[in-house]
């Protein structure tokens, strides 16, 4: 009698887990014939987790705005931004202060995302790219073109706890990418608000008639985006004190190829931010096997470049043998009957 395996644990459901594990014990394997330091430490995957975090909390938030039918290229630059405010303002009013105006500065620019996506009706990879450059040029004009540095003792040392703090063995921004990645699943999966994020991602008219607003949505999706983004600065300015012009760039493709990697749709309707997480933690993973082994950067873009395309083609070929769905037409003269034929 054969027996069927779970959907949960198959290929496309609990790939990007599966992929993790395997390179996990691949490059403890490689470490161990090499000689080299215990790769399976505590402190080593605990390191693992903290560097992804600021990358994995992104992704989460990238993950809902991909549900919905967008996508956002602006979230690098919209962190550098708020690590130049962060550290601008730091000094005058305070860490606190500075944190509520760095997230304010980077909501805006979700909120004009979304404006712009939304209400005038631009194609979103027109406008996020726009912002990208626009913003990645402001960025440059607050900090002059030169390196910003937190000047008095007691904002460093603020700074400083808040992301370099500990609770247990853990490093606070583990904590808060897990928290924040708890409460957006559990919206998604167990609230009406979850429910019409699918439902505005997999069909937006049929969410339409059932009342729900797809703008409305949609432009919350780019609002989390940009706060998610504007934190991930506030925590990369608190590490390091300071930063620099050209921080961060290039990481808006790191934070979409982690959602890629956790098989979040580029088409909306479908996403997991657990999976997002995962896919996160196999990039991160990846380049800390390639530092303890001394590969070079050239090699890590390589291999990185082709988990990537082997992520995506397993996805596509997954969905492929899947059993296609006959179309149906729904013809119904209420909102309501959409809305019972779409489970929204």
């Amino acid at each position: 009698m054969r027996t069927e395996v779970p959907r949960w644990l198959g290929l496309r459901e609990a790939g990007v887990y599966y992929a993790l594990l395997l390179i996990i014990l691949a490059l403890a394997a490689v470490c161990a014939a090499l000689g080299r330091p215990g790769y399976l430490s505590a402190v080593n995957l605990i390191n693992i987790v903290y560097q992804a975090s600021p990358v994995a909390l992104m992704g989460v938030a990238m993950t809902v705005v991909l549900i919905t039918g967008n996508f956002d290229l602006s979230v690098a630059s919209v962190a550098a931004l708020a690590a130049a405010v962060q550290i601008g303002a730091v000094d005058a009013v305070g860490f606190w202060p500075a944190l509520l105006l760095a997230l304010a500065v980077a909501g805006a620019v979700g909120l004009l995302n979304g404006v712009m996506v939304q209400l005038v009706g631009i194609n979103a990879f027109i406008v996020t790219l726009g912002t990208l450059t626009a913003i990645r040029g402001l960025v440059l004009v607050v900090t002059g073109g030169r390196s910003l540095m937190v000047q008095t003792p007691a904002a460093l040392t603020a700074m400083t706890h808040f992301e370099s703090g500990r609770t247990g063995p853990f490093p606070h921004p583990i904590l808060y990418m897990a928290a924040f990645t708890l409460l957006v699943w559990l919206v998604l999966h167990f609230t009406t608000v979850g429910r019409r994020t699918y439902a505005v991602g997999g069909n937006a008219e049929a969410a339409r008639l059932c009342g729900i607003s797809v703008n409305g949505y949609r432009i919350g999706a780019f609002v989390l985006s940009g706060l998610a983004a504007g934190f991930a600065g506030v925590l990369y300015a608190s590490r390091f004190g300071a930063m620099n012009p050209t921080a961060l760039q290039g990481e808006e493709l790191t934070v979409i190829a982690a959602a890629i990697l956790g098989g979040t749709s580029l088409f909306g309707g479908a996403g997991s931010v657990l999976k997002t997480v995962a896919g996160a933690l196999v990039l991160y993973t990846l380049t800390n096997g390639f530092n303890i082994l001394n590969l070079g950067a050239n090699f890590q873009g390589l291999i990185e470049g082709t988990v990537l395309i082997a992520a995506a083609a397993i996805y596509t070929l997954g969905r492929g043998s899947a059993p296609r769905r006959t179309p149906t037409i729904i013809r119904v003269e209420s909102p309501e009957a959409v809305c019972h034929k779409t489970r929204c």
